[in-house]
């Protein structure tokens, strides 16, 4: 299954043309945002467990990346309420569930095979942000090749400083502007290099998840 899988070009899925779609598993639906493979995918999704739904306990042999937007996310006994940031590297496992259901931004066999750090950030605690160029940041992740985070885009501020090497964009809170159109919350933007100059805080400014420097090496 190929899905915005030329990762030379943009891809954008506003909130309000979100697709969700069965997974093998009853009560997990997603939205498929790009996807290379079957069910072993590189895959980028918006993932809604339902109330009580559980996923049969699985390894992840290239890794996995989770922001919890809404309700609370279960591995084991272990609860993650929205704003929780989880990166589980190559070849971890865990049994994913929700009593109470939740939405998850996830990205799934995007790692390098030598990533060995499990990250667990609440980003909704105060202590981690911190003031960077007039905006506030909350660090997720830091590597050779990438960069992860958190940002409040004040009103009409560009989110980008200088160029970058490509990057993707989930509105988590207010709105972003690119190219001429407005993207509300839940709305999820990936540009290539050469296209990034553009993207900005709307009216009321915006609060966005960052990736950069992850799309230079992979081939379209």
């Amino acid at each position: 299954m190929l899905i915005n899988a030329d990762f030379s070009r943009r891809a954008v899925m506003a909130h309000e043309h979100y697709q969700w779609v069965a997974s093998p598993q009853a009560g997990v639906e997603r939205v498929m945002l790009d996807r290379v493979g079957q069910e072993q995918a590189r895959a980028t999704s918006i993932v809604r467990y339902a109330p009580e739904s559980v996923f049969p306990a699985h390894r992840h042999p290239g890794g996995e990346e989770v922001l919890v937007l809404s309700g609370v996310f279960s591995e084991g006994q272990a609860h993650y309420s929205e704003g929780w940031y989880l990166r589980n590297p190559p070849g971890s496992s865990h049994q994913p569930a929700s009593a109470q259901g939740a939405v998850i931004f996830v990205k799934l066999c995007q790692m390098p095979r030598q990533e060995r750090l499990r990250v667990r950030i609440n980003t909704r605690d105060p202590a981690a942000w911190r003031s960077e160029r007039g905006r506030e940041v909350c660090p997720l992740f830091s590597a050779g090749y990438e960069q992860v985070c958190l940002q409040r885009v004040p009103p009409g501020a560009l989110l980008f400083a200088q160029p970058v090497d490509g990057a993707e964009v989930l509105v988590l809170d207010g709105e972003a502007t690119a190219f001429g159109q407005s993207y509300g919350r839940g709305s999820w933007l990936r540009l290539p290099p050469g296209e990034t100059a553009n993207v900005a805080g709307g009216p009321q400014g915006a609060t966005v998840y960052l990736k950069t420097g992850h799309l230079g090496h992979v081939r379209p």
